[in-house]
């Protein structure tokens, strides 16, 4: 099972508390997605080397690889089952693939006519579904039994991100359309609506623990839209910068923008991160309108964040995002997975002023 030799448990090195834990032979090419499971701490990591790793993570933060599975071109995205037995992956290969952790085998389990982007695990009532979103601008869900999907829904372009917290599907495309999903009418568009950024949009993510449904919306021009899905709490609705830098120390210009790579809600206090192409990480609280954390930047773009199921450990990449294109991509640059212990004053949500 263990796809490192036997004895490679990392022991953090008695560092202090602070100081992020970085996660040993991580994959050898660009991590493009991470997703921890719904049952312990078992991370699942999706890379352009065609892989799926998976790692437990100890107490302490230590980790050990446990398994590992492949695709037939660069995995895109990663995520678990409800019972955390079973570990779905989408990739560029058009293929969506399961891997069992309980014996070890992988089969594919959807397919589509381009790769296929998002992968995403809905429990419903009836029981759980796998949806996969594709550049073939077609949402497909699966119920796993059946190599013929349970129902294919027309988007209006190529699906680029797509998140589901029951019964809230939202699915963002190229040319910024974002189609919203009520999942007890699953294969009809309950709203669409144009991304209320002006550019290309790069992630979408729904609230956790709100009181109201909506989501997250991050463009390529340094900027996140908060959303929110009904008329009556759209005076809620709101947009900021982030992810910029100054051209010149002082300038204050802001005049250097990069795009938001990923935005991750705490699974308890319903705050959010974002991460971006210029290697920094922001914690924020939506209601209170608030910046509650900046990481140290990191020597490289970050490409894919999350939190463990208690919100007790973010975890998040560094590797090349391919924003500077082929000429970006040089000999040496950084490809790290690290672990960043969430201490509750950088997570919990502030009192409204």
């Amino acid at each position: 099972m263990s796809f490192f030799g036997t004895n490679t448990t990392s022991t953090a090195p008695a560092a202090p508390a602070e100081k992020d834990i970085e996660v040993p032979e991580p994959p050898t090419d660009s991590i493009s997605s991470l997703a921890f499971s719904p049952a312990a701490d078992y991370l699942a990591v999706g890379s352009w080397d065609n892989n799926v790793r998976l790692y437990e993570v100890g107490a302490g933060g230590q980790t050990q690889g446990k398994a590992m599975f492949g695709h037939q071109g660069p995995v895109l995205s990663v995520c678990w089952n409800k019972e955390g037995n079973k570990v779905i992956s989408g990739g560029a290969d058009n293929a969506a693939r399961m891997f069992d952790i309980t014996n070890g085998q992988s089969q594919q389990v959807a397919q589509h006519d381009a790769p296929v982007k998002v992968v995403k695990w809905i429990e419903t009532p009836q029981g759980g579904i796998l949806a996969t979103g594709s550049w073939d601008k077609t949402v497909k869900y699966w119920d796993m039994r059946s190599p013929t999907p349970v129902a294919t829904v027309q988007l209006p372009e190529r699906c680029y991100s797509m998140d589901v917290q029951y019964p809230l599907m939202v699915v963002a495309t190229a040319e910024r359309h974002i189609q919203i999903f009520n999942l007890t009418n699953p294969n009809t568009a309950y709203k669409t609506i144009i991304s209320p950024l002006k550019w290309q949009t790069r992630v979408v993510s729904c609230f956790t623990n709100s009181a109201s449904s909506g989501f997250a919306v991050g463009s390529v021009e340094g900027r996140v839209a908060i959303q929110y899905v009904e008329e009556k709490d759209s005076s809620n609705n709101f947009s900021f910068k982030c992810h910029r830098k100054d051209q010149t120390p002082n300038a204050k210009d802001q005049s250097l923008v990069y795009a938001v790579n990923d935005i991750s809600f705490h699974p308890v206090h319903g705050t959010f991160s974002t991460c971006g192409s210029d290697g920094t990480i922001h914690f924020w609280d939506k209601d209170a309108r608030t910046r509650l954390k900046t990481f140290e930047a990191a020597p490289g773009p970050i490409s894919a964040t999350t939190f463990n199921r208690n919100g007790t450990i973010f975890a998040y990449a560094v590797s090349y995002d391919w924003s500077k294109g082929h000429s970006g991509m040089t000999p040496g640059h950084p490809n790290k997975l690290m672990l960043h212990a969430c201490k509750d004053d950088e997570v919990k949500r502030r009192p409204k002023k």
